[in-house]
């Protein structure tokens, strides 16, 4: 039976992101794996990377040594046979719970040599899921594209094979009044939440069954 692994990389229980991490996790379990989800925000604390370079020394070659609230996440990861992740889009990139794991769980790997580039000898397939209020044909636009295929590409150049699901344009919270945020249609956003989002949760499923297989 396949292992995987489903981080939640937002902070808001029960919203956009961590809906779509547990669909993946929900379809890839329905395809046979053994499924734990984890919440970054949920976690003890922890640092992104602090440049020690532990993980570049004898006995520690690609295994972070720090020992803190990311340590068990990153062993975990270590012996999975799939890698579902999410984090919401704040202020143009990923939150910053979901950016610690992200430097923790790169850097190890990576050799500063010329050949091997990296310690990862066993490549597992990872899903990314992005969720955003920006919508999805305004990415290339205002640079997040970019940020996306970065991910993406150091994914694939380390942990593995990875395929990307985007949910824009979501719903914020479920009553505007208080906040009056001119910039928005509450209504709007609340039909896209009724009618665009199940299709998205729909492609999360079936990633997550894909990767179970």
């Amino acid at each position: 039976m396949k292992r995987i692994i489903a981080v939640n990389g937002g902070p808001r229980a029960g919203w956009n992101t961590d809906i779509l991490v547990r669909e993946a996790a929900r379809g890839a379990q329905a395809g046979g794996a053994e499924i734990e989800v984890i919440d970054l925000y949920r976690l003890e604390p922890y640092s992104g990377c602090i440049s020690c370079f532990g993980c570049k020394t004898q006995g520690h070659l690609g295994i972070c040594v720090c020992k803190d609230g990311l340590a068990p996440v990153l062993e975990k990861i270590r012996a999975a046979d799939g890698l579902i992740l999410g984090s919401p889009n704040y202020l143009g990139n990923v939150t910053a719970g979901f950016r610690a794991l992200y430097e923790r769980l790169i850097f190890q790997y990576i050799t500063y040599k010329v050949e091997p580039r990296g310690y990862n000898t066993r490549k597992v397939p990872v899903v990314l899921i992005f969720t955003s209020n920006c919508p999805e044909e305004h990415y290339e636009k205002v640079g997040y594209t970019k940020m996306v295929d970065g991910y993406k590409g150091a994914m694939e150049s380390f942990i593995g094979p990875t395929k990307v699901l985007i949910s824009g344009d979501t719903l914020q919270v479920h009553n505007y009044a208080p906040y009056d945020w001119t910039a928005f249609d509450p209504e709007a956003k609340k039909a896209r939440r009724e009618t665009v989002f199940p299709g998205h949760k729909e492609a999360a499923y079936a990633l997550g069954a894909e990767m179970a297989e």
